[in-house]
């Protein structure tokens, strides 16, 4: 498997919603990389999805697009 890395701070769902990275973590079983995040509204209760998927790019009315848009350094 590759070094998978990712880059803390602010993200945009493709939907709209901002969230902030913590860090990379890994499942206890399957030793699956998950990213760890919280929503930068509500709750923010902390949440975990795997890191292809945080990742991956959809495809929305035929544009391509990633799901989450990294924006930058929290503040």
């Amino acid at each position: 498997m590759t070094d998978l890395h990712v880059k803390r701070g602010k993200y945009q769902h493709y939907k709209g919603g901002e969230y902030h990275v913590l860090d990379l973590v890994t499942h206890s079983e399957t030793e699956e990389k998950m990213v760890l995040y919280r929503p930068l509204y509500g709750d923010k209760q902390l949440w975990v999805r795997p890191y292809d998927m945080f990742f991956e790019t959809i495809e929305i009315d035929g544009e391509v697009i990633e799901r989450f848009r990294y924006l930058g350094p929290l503040d």
